[in-house]
């Protein structure tokens, strides 16, 4: 007797990038401001950084509303209707709440109906992540369409005293649709990790300790701190420079794609001289625009891709159509990587 067998998940070929949105707080955090917490200058928060700026959230622009924002947007300029979402992925490392995730209340307020939504923690990584999973389940059969968020309040957890840090941390959402196309659309995702140097960005403790009776912690009493993030500088910043342009090499030999073809090369804005760096490693064609977002917005870690690409697309720097060249990197330390032509 003949074994029965699983019918296969058909889905569509190739998938791309169908629209892109971002949502940006209010509130502008100048250097001048932020040297009011902190000695040291607006030269050396530019020098160091690229800095000139940042948003900071304010009460009502939660996690899950900055999301709805960044999506509305997405959605409108992909064009179709929040029912036709058939998953909902949230990357954040900022959303307080364990559980339930955060993705669920922003399927729900956009009206993605039974949408399966999930949560996803890799930091800066966490848009590249989102969009090889969406990819995935697009060409896997498992949805038609797909809406990748990365979105993040990182002024939560930045702890103003903290002179490595403070002027670095922005806040805002950046959204994505993926879904089926005629041409691929998305390459070959260049992901992975390396928990060897996990304790080089990391909370500064857990929410356990966080929250126990100070004289259980240290038997004095001293008042404990609000967790926040922390970041060995220098490791950070060496692993970056020479590992991240090798991923990002890779990324564009997978697709099959010249420095030369590219439209935009757009990295995690985590650092103006890392991304100074990676140009010159890659040795990226002057007539490649690239983004330099973190001007203005700071490090938004899973937010900062879209934010940037959607940036880039409204300003002309880029082009519907052209190839991208996207790369995150961070705390785990995680990383991932893709040409992508942009919606």
């Amino acid at each position: 007797m003949t074994k029965p067998q699983i019918r296969p998940a058909t889905g569509a070929q190739y998938s791309r990038i169908h629209g892109v949105g971002g949502y940006r707080p209010v509130r502008v955090i100048p250097n001048s401001e932020v040297l009011e917490w902190i000695d040291s200058s607006d030269e050396w928060i530019r020098t160091r950084s690229g800095i000139a700026e940042r948003r900071w959230a304010g009460p009502e622009e939660s996690v899950a509303e900055m999301s709805v924002q960044a999506a509305g947007k997405a959605i409108a300029q992909a064009g179709i209707a929040p029912e036709q979402i058939g998953g909902v992925i949230v990357s954040t490392v900022s959303h307080l709440k364990q559980t339930p995730a955060i993705a669920t209340e922003i399927a729900q307020r956009l009206g993605c109906g039974t949408a399966p939504a999930f949560d996803i923690s890799a930091a800066c990584a966490g848009f590249g992540y989102g969009l090889g999973l969406a990819d995935g389940m697009v060409r896997g059969g498992n949805a038609e369409y797909v809406l990748v968020i990365g979105v993040e309040r990182l002024s939560d957890l930045t702890d103003k005293s903290d002179r490595s840090t403070a002027f670095i941390f922005g806040d805002g959402a950046g959204a994505a649709i993926v879904g089926p196309s005629d041409t691929p659309g998305i390459g070959k995702l260049i992901w992975g990790s390396d928990g060897s140097q996990a304790d080089v960005i990391s909370q500064t403790q857990a929410w356990d300790t966080a929250f126990a009776k100070p004289d259980a912690i240290n038997g004095q009493g001293e008042e404990q701190k609000w967790p926040a993030l922390r970041m060995d500088g220098q490791p950070v910043f060496r692993w970056a420079v020479w590992e991240m342009a090798k991923v990002a090499q890779q990324a564009l030999d997978a697709a099959g794609i010249g420095a030369d073809q590219l439209g935009a090369f757009i990295p995690h804005q985590a650092n103006m001289r890392i991304t100074d760096a990676m140009i010159k490693a890659l040795k990226l064609p002057e007539s490649v625009p690239v983004a330099r977002d973190i001007a203005e917005t700071g490090n938004t870690s899973a937010a900062s891709i879209p934010l940037a690409m959607e940036r880039m697309l409204e300003s002309g720097e880029a082009h519907s159509g052209d190839l991208a060249l996207i790369i995150g990197f961070g705390a785990g330390l995680v990383y991932a990587a893709a040409v992508v032509t942009l919606p």
